[in-house]
């Protein structure tokens, strides 16, 4: 067990370098695996959940070659079928993408499962690929969770899924499908959220040259069959999803400082924590791959997480140090995260003098609150320990994070790049 110490009071400075996207790492890894030749991906992110990811890829037929901020990847072209069991750790992203490719194998695929993975939803893609042809078993409830997908191929055809759960099962039937035997057509049967994960699917899609047509609504997409991927590129931008922290921090602490490599002409809708801070009254300046971030007077503020679900541990501590009331909405799908995450925010903030209520759809927070340093247990979920980090760092006292190494899964450096940034932080066993 690692536990970090943060002592609150102090402010930021200097400048760090966002962390690569993991979203974007998961989804140019698949595309090489269906490749034919070589794909280079530069600046990837290594954490636990592409290593998940990486593990799936090689297990279908994929040569990596890993260099430090190049890796190289030698398509299987033709999906094998595993030899042995693929273990998708705690990584939603690898198992939900890499389950309708493996469809395309000539046998059946194994995948276990770590147990906060086996209570996040599944069954829905299952059924879905049932509709295109695809036979699965899985067991979730026990010891090993495991998920059986019998290969063979996709039939293609016209498919039903649900768009308000995850866009991570759109997402994997663009991957599969655009190999099945016939076209597909998928048709979203609920409001689809996280629409720009969907577009950057499609947006790593085309740069290896699959084609997918999608309607301005996104409620409908058809993918013809049997395409072929062309070895391809990629330069991976910073994760706005993980560099919300590190702007957060400035904001809570009445800060400056820069986070470098960000691009805000991406696909990434969690670039809109930019305006969520400038709503809260910080100043945000932006060049081409640059955010420079200073804090000020924070006042309330009003986050629709629909298309944002990501955001809402970082603005939950953000809520806390601001003038008024908060409403964080359209946030249910955050109790099947890697935890339920509003009680966990509304539990671990509350203990350090935090005002937060869950009502049905999200989180109310009175603010500002006087928040008090506390012991803090994340539950193993890494947004909330480094959420709970950030409202350590302008609060009175001493904060321990326990168990803080779950900020592996996305963020390895967090902690180290808050200490480049002049916090007083110990990480310790």
């Amino acid at each position: 067990m690692v536990d970090a110490i943060i002592k609150g009071g102090q402010r930021l400075k200097g400048e760090v370098s966002a962390p690569p996207s993991k979203s974007y790492t998961h989804r140019t890894l698949i595309a090489a695996l269906l490749s034919n030749g070589v794909s280079q991906i530069s600046n990837p992110l290594f954490a636990e959940d592409t290593q998940a990811t990486l593990r799936a890829i090689t297990a279908f037929g994929a040569e990596a070659d890993l260099q430090d901020g190049l890796w190289r990847i030698q398509g299987a072209g033709s999906i094998e079928t595993p030899l042995a069991p693929i273990d998708c750790g705690e990584s939603g992203s690898t198992l939900r993408f890499i389950l309708p490719v493996s469809a395309l194998a000539s046998g059946s695929s194994v995948f276990s499962l770590g147990r906060s993975l086996a209570r996040r939803p599944l069954m829905p893609l299952l059924q879905s690929l049932r509709q295109l042809g695809v036979e699965s078993t899985s067991r979730l409830d026990n010891e090993t969770p495991l998920v059986e997908i019998r290969g063979g191929g996709i039939k293609g055809g016209e498919v039903t899924i649900v768009g308000d759960v995850t866009s991570q099962f759109i997402s994997g039937l663009l991957f599969g499908c655009s190999k099945a035997e016939t076209d597909t057509e998928i048709f979203i049967t609920t409001p689809l959220e996280s629409k720009n994960y969907v577009k950057m699917t499609i947006e790593v899609l085309s740069k290896h040259g699959v084609r997918v047509f999608a309607c301005d609504e996104m409620t409908r997409l058809k993918i013809p069959s049997s395409q072929g991927y062309e070895a391809c590129n990629h330069d991976i931008p910073g994760d706005f999803s993980s560099a919300a922290f590190l702007l957060a921090a400035a904001a809570v602490t009445s800060s400056k400082l820069k986070v470098k490599n960000l691009n805000c002409h991406t696909a990434q809708g969690d670039e809109r924590i930019l305006s969520i801070l400038e709503e809260a009254g910080s100043r945000i300046e932006t060049t081409d791959d640059c955010v420079e971030v200073e804090g000020r007077g924070l006042c309330a503020i009003k986050v629709d997480a629909e298309d944002t679900p990501d955001l809402v541990p970082v603005c939950a501590p953000l809520a806390c140090y601001s003038e008024g009331i908060s409403k964080i909405y359209n946030a249910k799908r955050l109790r099947y995260k890697e935890s339920d995450r509003l009680t966990l925010l509304q539990g671990e903030l509350n203990r350090m003098g935090g005002r937060i209520m869950i009502d049905e759809d999200g989180l109310v927070i009175e603010g500002p609150c006087k928040m008090q340093g506390a012991k803090i247990n994340p539950h193993g979920d890494h947004r909330i320990a480094m959420a709970c980090a950030v409202a350590a760092l302008a609060a009175d006292g001493e904060t321990v994070i326990q168990n803080c190494e779950c900020v592996s899964k996305s963020y390895p450096r967090f902690f180290e790049d808050l200490r480049l940034l002049g916090a007083d932080v110990v990480v310790c066993r």
